[in-house]
């Protein structure tokens, strides 16, 4: 029998560190590690943390009786890099410092990468990252705007959505690398992308703010009005930010960003409930036929996965506008820590290859 290879996965978010402990895909245990406001506003910034929350990562290991020197790889969440295509990157110290310096903005993803690293330095181990949010496969047409200079950027849940397409290959007999598919995460954010043959040639931008509204943002809007927004004296920069990119969608309209909440309004006799709520599946199922076009109508199957695909009604629905796109797949929930585990188990049995981040971006410009 082969051994098991230990990996602890790690996946630092806004007000939490997730982890958890596998022996090849065998889950030996998982946390959440929950981090107070009061505790977070000891640091004057994100990178900040990075001690502390390494710290919190240890005490919990030890709590649950593992010991860190058991661990053979440490793959973290990753963020914080210049562009780069989807892979198994080693943590060097390039990659380390890059994550550091939040080259693309400050985020917590950014100390997945580092604590991953400080762990394998002590223990004479190696750290990785698996398919960063900084992945970058756009093809040249998709970036290109109505304004000279703004180009799109891939901004989406590349980590669950590389693992669902991953899994569903798997489980046909196909190969990723040889398969057209859309997949679409709903959750608190929600992206559609065109899968072609390994590479995300098209998505909207969970960051920038394109795509369907969702629980929380506000997804594509007529910009004559952002910019009356913008200028009506009533927001600061940051305020109309959160408005649209935190507060808006499912929230802006009924307070509350859980569509179990909001169908219950709809069950209640809500008619605007009901109008908003298909509004959102309606724009998900626009993007989703968009992204067939991208795939010049060759599609194997559409997935559609992330939390909010747990609710029938929800996927029932999308199905409905689709369906005569492709098969529709559900795939529900967010994977992410055993992405995480999986990518670093390939590497290891020579599945995969194993990238270098270069710090030279994937994408900087057209070569014309």
């Amino acid at each position: 029998m082969e051994q098991k290879i230990r990996v602890l996965a790690i996946n630092p978010g806004s007000t939490s560190t997730k982890i958890a402990l596998f022996d090849d895909y065998d889950e030996l245990f998982s946390a959440s590690i929950e981090h107070s406001p009061e505790e977070l506003k000891l640091f004057s910034d994100i990178q900040d943390q990075l001690d502390y929350r390494a710290g919190t990562v240890e005490k919990t290991m030890a709590g649950k009786g593992f010991a860190m020197e058991d661990v053979d790889v440490f793959a973290g969440r990753g963020g914080g890099l210049l562009p780069v295509t989807g892979g198994v990157y080693e943590v060097t110290p390039l990659l380390a410092k890059h994550a550091s310096m939040g080259m693309p903005g400050q985020h917590p993803a950014q100390l997945g990468s580092q604590i991953s690293k400080k762990f394998a330095d002590k223990h004479g181990k190696r750290a990785v990252i698996v398919n960063p949010p900084d992945v970058d496969e756009l093809c040249d047409i998709a970036r290109i705007t109505g304004v000279k200079g703004i180009y799109r950027d891939s901004h989406n849940h590349t980590l669950n959505q590389k693992e669902m397409a991953l899994r569903f290959c798997a489980r046909r007999g196909l190969k990723y690398d040889n398969e057209k598919l859309i997949i679409c995460h709903i959750g608190g954010g929600i992206s559609v992308t065109a899968h072609d043959n390994g590479r995300m040639i098209d998505s909207n931008d969970i960051i920038s703010g394109s795509g369907p509204m969702t629980p929380t943002r506000a997804g594509d809007m007529p910009y004559m009005n952002v910019i009356d927004l913008a200028y009506s004296g009533e927001y600061t920069k940051k305020e109309l930010i959160n408005r649209l990119n935190k507060d808006g969608g499912l929230t802006d309209h009924f307070g509350t960003a859980d569509i179990r909440d909001v169908l219950n309004m709809i069950e209640s006799g809500d008619k605007l409930a009901g109008i908003v709520v298909e509004g959102m599946i309606y724009q998900i199922a626009k993007y989703i036929g968009a992204m067939a076009v991208a795939l010049k109508g060759q599609v194997r199957a559409v997935i559609l996965t992330g939390g909010v695909s747990n609710n029938g009604y929800i996927t029932d629905r999308i199905k409905e506008y689709v369906s005569w796109i492709a098969e529709v797949t559900v795939m529900p929930g967010e994977f992410e820590l055993e992405a995480l585990a999986a990518g670093a188990v390939r590497v290891m049995r020579g599945e995969e290859e194993l990238k270098q981040y270069t710090g030279v971006p994937a994408w900087s410009g057209f070569d014309v």
